[in-house]
C-alpha cells in the first residue's frame, strides 16, 4: 500500500510538473516566423538573412522548423534563408492526407509565392525532407538552382541492409521491433504526460546534448503538437518514396551530399562484421548512389556525427551550403 502510494504521489507531482511547465512554454517559446495562408493552409515560414538565390530548409520526420536553430543563423550572415513547418508541425496547421511528398512540395510552392519569397532557391532537405526537396526540384525545375542533402533518407535502405542479415537475426530484430513498438505506443503518452520527457530534456538525457537546454525544452513542447504529422508522413512513406523515384536526378545542379559516419547505433544483435557491412552500405552504396544524382554532385561523410547532423555538427551542413553557393557564382 506503501509501493502504491508513493507511485500515486509521484504520478500527481510529474503530471502537475509536466500541465505546469506546458503553461510556462507557451508563453517562453512564441511562435518563430510568421503565418502565411497558402492556398487552403495556413503555415509558418521563418525568414532571415538577405541575397539571391534563397536557401530553404526542409526538416526530418517529426521535426519542426526549430530544428534549423543551430543552421539558420550562421546561414543567414551570408544568405537569405528559409525554414518552415510542415503542415501539422509547430506553428502551422495540419493539412490532407496523405501527407506524400508530393502534397508537401506543391504546399511549400504555395507558401513561398503567399509569402514573397523568390526564387531561384537552393533546397536544404535534412533525412525525410530529402524526398521532398528532391519532388519540388521535378516539378519546378526552372527556380531550383542547388541542393544540400543532409544524411537524407533513401527508400531501399530497409531492403538493403536488412539483406546482409541472415535470417535468424533479422527474425530476432523483428520480434524486438515488434515488441518495442507496442511498448512505445502504451508508455510514450504516459512519458509525456507525466513530465518524464521534460525531464530527461532538461537533464540532458534525451541524446540530444549538444542542444542548448532551452532549444531541447522548445522542441519537447513542439513535438506533442507535430507527432500526428510525422506519422501520416511515415503511413505515406513508400509512396512518396515511389514519387521521389519517378522525380528522377539533379541534372547539373551543384549537390552536396553530407553522409552521417555513425548512421546505426550499436545494435547487441548485430556481430561487429555485421554492423560494419551495414555501415558500408549505406555510407559507401547508398548514399554515394544519390551524390550521383547530379553530374556535379559530391558526398561529404561527417565522420564523428549520427543521422541528426543539424544537431551535432551544424557547421558541416552551414559549410555546405556555402559550398554550393559559391559553385553558382
Amino acid at each position: 500500500m506503501a509501493l502504491i502510494g508513493f507511485l500515486v504521489v509521484l504520478a500527481l507531482f510529474g503530471s502537475g510538473y509536466q500541465v505546469l511547465g506546458r503553461l510556462r512554454d507557451s508563453h517562453r517559446f512564441p511562435q518563430r516566423g510568421r503565418s502565411v495562408q497558402a492556398g487552403s493552409l495556413r503555415l509558418n515560414i521563418d525568414c532571415s538573412g538577405r541575397g539571391s538565390p534563397t536557401v530553404i530548409l526542409d526538416s526530418g520526420m517529426g521535426v519542426p522548423a526549430l530544428g534549423w536553430s543551430m543552421v539558420q543563423p550562421e546561414v543567414a550572415k551570408f544568405a537569405r534563408v528559409c525554414s518552415y513547418d510542415r503542415a501539422g508541425y509547430g506553428w502551422s496547421e495540419a493539412g490532407p492526407k496523405p501527407r506524400t511528398s508530393l502534397q508537401i512540395a506543391k504546399e511549400l510552392r504555395a507558401l513561398l509565392d503567399a509569402s514573397g519569397e523568390k526564387g531561384p532557391y537552393v533546397l536544404v532537405g535534412h533525412s525525410f525532407g530529402g524526398y521532398n526537396v528532391r519532388v519540388f526540384t521535378s516539378l519546378y525545375p526552372s527556380d531550383v538552382v542547388g541542393v544540400v542533402l543532409v544524411d537524407a533518407e533513401h527508400g531501399d535502405e530497409e531492403i538493403r541492409t536488412d539483406a546482409l542479415l541472415p535470417p535468424s537475426v533479422k527474425d530476432q530484430q523483428k520480434k524486438r521491433d515488434e515488441r518495442n513498438d507496442m511498448l512505445d505506443r502504451l508508455l510514450a503518452p504516459l512519458s509525456f504526460h507525466l513530465g518524464i520527457d521534460r525531464l530527461r530534456a532538461t537533464a540532458g538525457w534525451d541524446g540530444h546534448k549538444s542542444l542548448p537546454q532551452e532549444l531541447r525544452q522548445a522542441l519537447l513542447y513542439l513535438d506533442q503538437r507535430s507527432e500526428e504529422a510525422g506519422m501520416a508522413e511515415n503511413a505515406a512513406d513508400s509512396t512518396s518514396w515511389d514519387q521521389v523515384r519517378s522525380a528522377g536526378d539533379l541534372g547539373n545542379r551543384p549537390l552536396i551530399v553530407l553522409t552521417a559516419g555513425k548512421p546505426y547505433d550499436p545494435d547487441p544483435l548485430l556481430s561487429k562484421e555485421e554492423s560494419d557491412q551495414q555501415n558500408n552500405m549505406w555510407i559507401n552504396v547508398l548514399q554515394a548512389e544519390e551524390a550521383r544524382l547530379s553530374t556535379r554532385g559530391k558526398q561529404v561523410v561527417v565522420a564523428d556525427s549520427g543521422h541528426m547532423i543539424p544537431y551535432e555538427r551544424p557547421a558541416a551542413v552551414v559549410s555546405a551550403i556555402r559550398q554550393v553557393q559559391a559553385a553558382l557564382e
